[in-house]
């Protein structure tokens, strides 16, 4: 071959390399596309005080139906103000004194409340109280296949729009996560306190947070609004779920993360996770939240669609927080 047809040819080489780098980087973007991460999301609640705790000032009359009575905000004894008592003096000092007795007992009782909640207000008698926001997150090997389907089972028949369903929807899936110990290998907490009227924005933010880690929301139950995309894909084959050898033979690197996030009223902190007494502590903590303080929730999960993967560095890229258990 001559020279100039090797110096005619090179330029030619050098631009098929190029193209040919240029189409393997597209395809292989393509192919990070196609398995891009899912989720699965439920949720509700509301941030308004429950119509149980609106409080409504008690009155006081006398038994005979009197023309004295008094409002008694803090709850208290129970018996009316006008008593007759013979040797505290009579008349207006009597009552006088009663009254102040009165006031400082409520002082005493409504102090021992406050100190028997753990330091915190009394909810039931403020407009604007203290709210918990806290989240737990959970990461499990992917053998635990079989907690996917236990959580789609929980999104599809859960009432998310009444307290005492959100309240089950919780016990459920921490009982999915206590039964599932050995592949438990991540977790992690956090608290943070808030007033009613800013602790809505704060749990969405960390809501927002925890979603845009998602490719795709593929299955979700919010305010009883049930949306599946890909439906045909959302849960396991029954071949995977009847050969549990394909489920041990999953890689290593890959993982199930599921995310806790509470609202709550009052006061209420999650222990740090360091081993796996941390985690069952934590995890029966959050499960045991009753109805009536449960403002909010959302429970999310990835990967929720059969055949997609969180790989090792995906887990540690995008939840930098979790601890070895």
């Amino acid at each position: 071959m001559s020279k100039k047809l090797q110096q005619a040819i090179k330029p030619l080489l050098k631009t098929v390399f190029t193209l040919g780098l240029v189409l393997v980087l597209a395809l292989s973007q393509a192919d990070g596309a196609l398995a891009a991460r899912s989720g699965g999301r439920i949720g509700g609640g509301s941030f308004r005080m429950p119509s149980s705790r609106t409080y409504t000032p008690r009155t006081y009359a006398p038994p005979g139906g009197g023309g004295y009575y008094a409002p008694y905000p803090g709850g208290g004894f129970g018996f009316p103000f006008l008593i007759p008592f013979w040797g505290i003096g009579g008349g207006f000092g009597g009552l006088f004194t009663i009254l102040i007795f009165l006031a400082i007992a409520n002082f005493l009782v409504q102090t021992f409340r406050r100190v028997s909640n753990g330091g915190g207000e009394d909810i039931g008698y403020d407009s604007n109280p203290s709210v918990s926001v806290n989240r737990l997150q959970v990461g499990l090997l992917a053998q635990a296949r079989d907690l996917q389907p236990e959580l789609n089972r929980i999104a599809e028949a859960a009432d998310t729009n009444s307290p005492e369903g959100r309240a089950e929807i919780l016990q459920e899936t921490t009982l999915a996560l206590l039964r599932h110990p050995e592949y438990c290998v991540y977790a992690a907490t956090g608290t943070q306190q808030a007033k009613l009227n800013a602790a809505e924005s704060q749990f969405n933010r960390l809501a927002l947070a925890e979603r845009s880690k998602f490719s795709s929301e593929t299955l979700s139950n919010v305010n009883n609004q049930l949306r599946a995309a890909l439906a045909q894909e959302a849960l396991p084959s029954s071949s995977e779920l009847d050969n549990p050898t394909r489920l041990i033979s999953e890689g290593p690197g890959e993982y199930i993360i599921v995310t806790l996030l509470t609202a709550t009223l009052g006061k209420l902190e999650l222990p740090s996770v360091n081993n796996a007494d941390d985690l069952r502590q934590a995890l029966r903590q959050i499960g045991s939240i009753p109805a009536d303080q449960l403002l909010a929730l959302e429970v999310l999960w990835t990967p929720q669609a059969e055949g997609d993967t969180l790989s090792s560095d995906d887990l540690f890229a995008e939840y930098p927080d979790l601890k070895l258990v």
